[in-house]
C-alpha cells in the first residue's frame, strides 16, 4: 500500500512519493521506432546519472510500445535487445503495439488491423512492404510468414518476455494506466494496455503513483496521482523521461 502519499481521499493534499532507497530511477515514454531519439535519451541518462546519481543504482524502465508509427521499429527493439549502458539496469515493460505485433504473428487473420495502427511501417523496417489496408487471408498469412523469417529469434524473445509491471517504492510502472479502485494485483492485461479513461480523470488515490505512458500529452505531465511520459515521439519528435530519486522528480526530453 502507498505509503503517505495522500493525506485522506483528497489527491489535492498528496504528500511527497518517494522511489525505493538508495536507487535512482529513469522511466521513458514511448518509443514507436524512434530509434535515434532513443539512443540520445540513453545517453542523456548516462551523463545525468554521473551527475546527480553516482553511487545509486541505477534503474531505465521502458513504459512500452517501441514498434510502429515510427520508421526505425527493427532498429529500436535490436538497440534494447542488448545490454544497458555500464552501471545501469533496463526494465522493458510491454505496450499493447508490442503485444499487437506478437498477435499477428500468432493470428495474422484475426489481427491484420495491426496494419492500420502502425504495423506496416513495422514490418517495412524489417523489409516488408504491406498495404495498410490489406484484409485477404492469404495475403495477411503471407506478410505474417514474412515477417517471421526476417525477424531475428531475440527480437520475438525480447516482444514476449516484456513484463507488464514494475514498481518501486511509491511508484509503479505501466504502459497504460489502471482501472481504478483495484488492487495492483487484480489489474488485467487490457487495461494495463489500453487504459485511459476512467483511469486519466480519476482523482485517485491508488495504492501507488502511476507513472505511464500511452496517452500523448504535450509535455511530461505530474499528476498528484499519476505521471504521464508520453510525448508522442514519432509525431513531436520528443521523447521524454522522468527522474526519481527519493522524493525528487523531474523531467529530461530530447528532440523538439
Amino acid at each position: 500500500m502507498l505509503r503517505n502519499v495522500f493525506r485522506g481521499d483528497d489527491p489535492a493534499t498528496a504528500l511527497p512519493a518517494r522511489a525505493a532507497e538508495g536507487v535512482a530511477l529513469y522511466a521513458i515514454g514511448d518509443v514507436h521506432g524512434e530509434a535515434t531519439l532513443l539512443r540520445r535519451l540513453e545517453a542523456e541518462i548516462a551523463a545525468d546519472r554521473v551527475t546527480h546519481a553516482a553511487g545509486l543504482r541505477c534503474q531505465v524502465i521502458l513504459l512500452g510500445d517501441y514498434v510502429d508509427r515510427g520508421p526505425h521499429s527493427r532498429e529500436v527493439i535490436e538497440f534494447l535487445s542488448g545490454d544497458a549502458f555500464a552501471g545501469c539496469e533496463r526494465i522493458c515493460l510491454r505496450g499493447n503495439h508490442d503485444q499487437l505485433m506478437v498477435d499477428f504473428i500468432e493470428d495474422p487473420v484475426a489481427h491484420g488491423w495491426w496494419l492500420e495502427v502502425g504495423g506496416a511501417l513495422t514490418l517495412a523496417s524489417y523489409g516488408i512492404r504491406a498495404s495498410v489496408g490489406a484484409t485477404d487471408p492469404r495475403r495477411l498469412s503471407a506478410l505474417r510468414d514474412a515477417l517471421v523469417a526476417a525477424l531475428p529469434p531475440h527480437h520475438l524473445a525480447f516482444l514476449r518476455s516484456l513484463a507488464m509491471t514494475a514498481a518501486s517504492g511509491d511508484y509503479a510502472f505501466v504502459h497504460a494506466g489502471i482501472r481504478p479502485r483495484r488492487r495492483m494485483q487484480d489489474q488485467v492485461a487490457e487495461d494495463l494496455l489500453g487504459i485511459r479513461e476512467p483511469f486519466l480523470s480519476h482523482p485517485g488515490p491508488h495504492e501507488r503513483i502511476i507513472v505511464h505512458g500511452h496517452t500523448v500529452v504535450g509535455a511530461p505531465e505530474r499528476h498528484p496521482w499519476r505521471i504521464a511520459v508520453d510525448t508522442g515521439a514519432y509525431m513531436s519528435g520528443m521523447l521524454s523521461a522522468v527522474f526519481l530519486r527519493g522524493e525528487e522528480l523531474r523531467f529530461l526530453s530530447v528532440g523538439a
